[in-house]
């Protein structure tokens, strides 16, 4: 306080004139300020066991710790992740990160009237309050909320290892992930979707590419990217698809069957920039499998689960409206699998690179199996 005080004292004399109101006046002001450095020094003491100089001077003096505020780490952290984009990661993970960045900053504008809050501040209420206003405010379903948080905690993590030194609130926060059967397509489905015939050439042209990736694996990214570089004659003197991920960098090696080569020989030369596929945008391209599937007949009920709140809400919506670029690698994976394929195999085409991102396809595929025992034990 005496620093302090000094600042007061200089002040005053400037004006030339100390009166005794003046001095008055000061020394009430020093009292305060004495006071407040005295609560201060106190509440350090008391939840850290220790006091900060610096920290005692930021709270007496208002001056907030902006270094260590949650959005001064979460621009940082997207600035260092756009860095990767092409290189570790894509430009849509990058793009999810900012979107979970505003979702922040609009959740503390409505729920706490802030436009930012310091890092140790947060706790995990503030979290549970963050995953409620998106499933309320934004209508998402609780995996995609989970996802944005997730995302959070990430930067948290970031901060962490940037050197700040806090409690992670996140320690007493459960992420619960529902278990949701998006479906695949099995061998008679994929059969109906091939063979059908589309009066619309550019349904003609989802189709072919759908149909590629189902035989192949290839996510959407993947497909738009392929070159005539990439198809190489592998150690069995067949033709592989051999490319590194364009999400993971992973190399993705898959045999070319016989479907997938007769879809490249139907759009050779037809291309431009060396590419071997019309691929078309992806939102586009998932309106138009949701309308070929529905055209196709691919009617099979699949039952999803969420929660809106406390209320559990169960959906049961036809397999068509599920279709998306997606869908084509997943059907291929979970076929795959359900066929006796290895698991190291699979990833080996698919270009996963652990068995924890496999886990799901698996489930999917045990599924599969025991449905098929069930109807055989019907026989």
């Amino acid at each position: 306080s005496r620093g302090l005080g000094d600042v007061y004292k200089r002040q005053v004399n400037k004006s030339g004139k100390s009166t005794s109101a003046k001095i008055s006046k000061l020394n009430k002001e020093l009292d305060d300020l004495r006071g407040q450095i005295s609560i201060q020094y106190t509440k350090q003491l008391n939840n850290n066991g220790y006091v900060e100089p610096e920290k005692l001077r930021n709270n007496v003096l208002g001056i907030e710790e902006k270094q260590h505020s949650l959005l001064t780490y979460f621009t940082e952290h997207n600035l260092q992740y756009k860095d990767k984009v092409g290189t570790t990661t894509t430009q849509k993970t990058y793009s999810r990160y900012e979107l979970t960045k505003q979702r922040l900053i609009d959740f503390m504008k409505v729920k706490y009237r802030v436009s930012d809050i310091l890092i140790r501040e947060i706790n995990a209420v503030f979290i549970e309050n963050f995953y409620l206003y998106l499933r309320n405010e934004h209508g998402i379903n609780n995996n995609t909320a989970m996802k944005f948080v997730q995302r959070f905690h990430s930067v948290l993590i970031y901060a962490k290892n940037s050197g700040l030194n806090f409690v992670d609130p996140f320690g007493s926060f459960k992420f619960s992930f529902d278990k949701v059967d998006r479906g695949y397509l099995n061998q008679d489905e994929i059969d109906l979707i091939y063979n059908k015939e589309f009066s619309s050439a550019r349904l003609t042209q989802v189709r072919d590419m759908f149909i590629f990736s189902c035989y192949t694996g290839l996510s959407y990214i993947d497909l738009c990217n392929l070159t005539k570089e990439d198809i190489k004659l592998a150690f069995d003197g067949k033709l592989w698809i051999m490319i590194k991920r364009e999400k993971t960098g992973v190399d993705s090696n898959v045999p070319l069957l016989e479907i997938p080569k007769q879809i490249l020989a139907k759009y050779e030369g037809k291309m431009k920039g060396g590419k071997l596929l019309p691929v078309i945008s992806n939102q586009k391209m998932n309106d138009y499998l949701k309308e070929l599937g529905e055209l196709a007949e691919i009617n099979e009920p699949v039952r999803e689960t969420y929660y809106k709140g406390n209320e559990r809400i169960d959906e049961v919506t036809p397999k068509y409206a599920l279709l998306s670029t997606h869908a084509g690698r997943r059907t291929f994976i979970c076929n795959a699998l359900a066929l006796g394929i290895p698991a190291q195999v699979v990833m080996k085409w698919t270009g996963h690179s652990d068995y924890k991102a496999m886990k799901p396809y698996i489930d999917i595929a045990d599924d599969i199996k025991a449905n098929a025992m069930n109807k055989f034990n019907q026989l």
